[in-house]
Order: structure tokens, then C-alpha cells, then sequence
């Protein structure tokens, strides 16, 4: 591994395949949780939840990131660094009010986002540095 790698500047990848990616672990999870037996409660949450999650990151992306525009850029940033601790109210509240559904929302919702993290750190590693 290169030591500038972190380094160098890279342009900003398309979050198409992250998020397809993440929505397709959530997708797959569902007849996982059919043949198991599992709460589809705790299911249908982490999906819902999961797309609220993108729907907040797509209005983020609404907001131009400029140097021009310090307040959309600060919200912008802020947003996107809290989105996940946003997300993880409703799931404490629904673990607390029945353990198993909010586990199983819990689990879908972590691995969907370990897999959008996954793709996106890949996809913007594996393009193309700035000159």
C-alpha cells in the first residue's frame, strides 16, 4: 500500500452503487428471515428506516458544496456525519419495546450499511487520482 494514498485527491464517485448494493443486502435479507423464522417486523423497520436513511442523503446531496455556500456545506457535512446516530434512535427505542424485532432491525440496518461503506471506500480508492 502506498503511503499517499490518503493523500491524494480523488473526484467524488457516484453513490449509485453503494446504495444498490445496501438496498440489495436488505432486499436478500427478507428470505433470510422468511426460512429462519425471524421477526419480519424487525425486518420491515430496518427497510424502512434504511430508505428514510437514504432519503435524508439524497437531500443532502440537494445542497450545493461550495466554498461559496459555507452554511449548505456546513449543513451538508453535518448531516451526513450524523445521519447513522439519527438512525440509531428508533432502533434503540424499538429494541427497548421488543428486544428481538429491534435486534433483527439492528442487524439488517448494520450489515446493509457495512456493505454501502464497503463500495463506496472501494469505489472511490479504485478511481482515478487528481493530477
Amino acid at each position: 500500500m502506498s503511503a499517499g494514498i490518503f493523500s491524494t485527491p480523488r473526484p467524488l464517485p457516484s453513490r449509485l452503487a453503494p446504495t444498490l448494493a445496501a438496498g440489495a443486502v436488505v432486499a436478500l435479507a427478507l428470505p433470510l428471515f422468511l426460512v429462519a423464522g425471524w421477526p419480519l417486523r424487525g425486518w420491515g423497520f430496518a427497510a424502512v428506516l434504511w430508505v428514510a436513511v437514504q432519503g435524508f442523503a439524497l437531500l443532502l446531496t440537494r445542497l450545493p458544496a461550495s466554498a461559496d455556500t459555507l452554511a449548505a456545506s456546513m449543513l451538508r457535512g453535518l448531516g451526513s456525519t450524523s445521519r447513522l446516530f439519527l438512525a440509531g434512535i428508533p432502533l434503540v427505542v424499538v429494541t427497548v419495546s421488543d428486544e428481538r424485532v429491534g435486534l433483527a432491525a439492528a442487524l439488517v440496518f448494520a450489515a446493509a450499511y457495512t456493505v454501502e461503506l464497503l463500495v463506496g471506500l472501494a469505489s472511490y480508492f479504485g478511481g482515478e487520482a487528481k493530477a
